[in-house]
């Protein structure tokens, strides 16, 4: 298939496009100009100069392909203005979806994230992870990253109900190769080979191989529904930080850190450092959306993928242990580290 990416430099889309190649496809990727494409080195792609804003450059760039994945999003959980955000997810998708339809695509994968998902609720002590079918309204999310996340799913649900060939993935927390940025889940594993992680708080994730995840992606493409969302997780990915650490600990030899901090502590400091930024512009060090998401342990159950996609199952331990190589051998770790 002739398959174009929009994202295809970020973590996912850089993984997405090795996988498409490495299975046979032609890709070409849309970057914007001076974009970081160190996650494609290695890989046989055509690059699209452009911008998911720019409708003539998007009709222009899928002309004639098969497979649109628009993977492309402004991800950042503090922003001075917020409003280029809104307009690059949720008018960027719009703009995506239906130009890869006037290309007659036959198959458009949007990527939306697991923050679009219901969190679990704890009853008696015990957290039931949480699927495609938990109910969840825009109310519930708690900032504008996810705020403009919901909104772009909603248009691209919209638009799949109008007959658009629109399949919807929901990645949870993805880690392994190419994390070139990083990411902020990859920048928890660096921070932690170099021993830059005193405390941790008791949050948890869904932790999955980033190649899983591209995979997905592919499979969704190939097999998944119309209008539905799959959860590309791990169903043994379900892992709290103490336990991730434990993990990498076993793996790289590197101390775990044992200090749990109250969730207070680190909320008050988000507070104070988000001040400052107002006053100064600069990204504050704790973005007060994440320390907030981290309130909440987001375990999810990707059963649906794995049935009805096929979604490979790397084993977590794996995926941290892919992921930790990854940052050693490109130069993450401090010296003596």
């Amino acid at each position: 298939m002739k398959c174009f990416v929009t994202g295809g430099s970020g973590f996912i889309g850089a993984n997405l496009v090795h996988e498409l190649v490495r299975r046979g496809h032609t890709v070409r990727v849309l970057a914007r100009p001076g974009a970081d494409v160190r996650g494609l080195k290695g890989a046989d792609y055509e690059l699209h100069t452009g911008d998911v804003n720019d409708r003539n450059t998007l009709r222009t760039g899928m002309r004639g392909f098969d497979w649109c994945f628009h993977v492309a999003a402004s991800y950042h959980l503090w922003l001075p203005d917020y409003r280029v955000m809104y307009a690059t997810n949720v008018e960027g998708t719009r703009h995506v979806l239906e130009s890869a339809s006037l290309a007659d695509c036959s198959r458009i994968v949007y990527t939306s994230t697991v923050g679009c998902i219901g969190l679990p609720q704890e009853v008696n002590g015990h957290l039931t992870p949480t699927d495609e079918d938990t109910p969840v309204t825009e109310a519930q999310m708690s900032n504008d990253y996810k705020r403009s996340k919901w909104q772009a799913e909603v248009v691209a649900r919209e638009l799949a109900k109008k007959g658009l060939p629109v399949v919807i993935v929901n990645p949870s927390a993805p880690v392994g190769p190419r994390d070139v940025k990083p990411t902020p889940t990859g920048k928890v594993i660096v921070d932690f080979l170099n021993r830059a992680m005193p405390a941790y708080l008791d949050t948890g994730l869904n932790w999955v191989h980033v190649r899983d995840v591209a995979v997905g992606h592919i499979l969704a493409a190939e097999k998944g529904r119309v209008g539905e969302r799959y959860i590309l997780g791990n169903a043994e990915g379900n892992w709290t930080m103490r336990k991730a650490f434990a993990v990498l600990q076993d793996i790289t030899g590197v101390s775990a850190p044992q200090v749990r901090l109250p969730y207070l502590i680190p909320l008050l400091a988000a507070y104070v450092d988000e001040s400052i930024s107002k006053l100064t512009g600069k990204p504050p060090k704790a973005p007060l959306a994440g320390v907030r998401m981290a309130k909440y342990k987001m375990f999810f159950n990707p059963a649906k993928a794995v049935r009805e996609l096929g979604l490979p199952q790397t084993p977590p331990r794996q995926a941290l242990a892919d992921a930790a190589e990854w940052f050693q051998q490109n130069g993450y770790l401090r010296r003596g580290a």
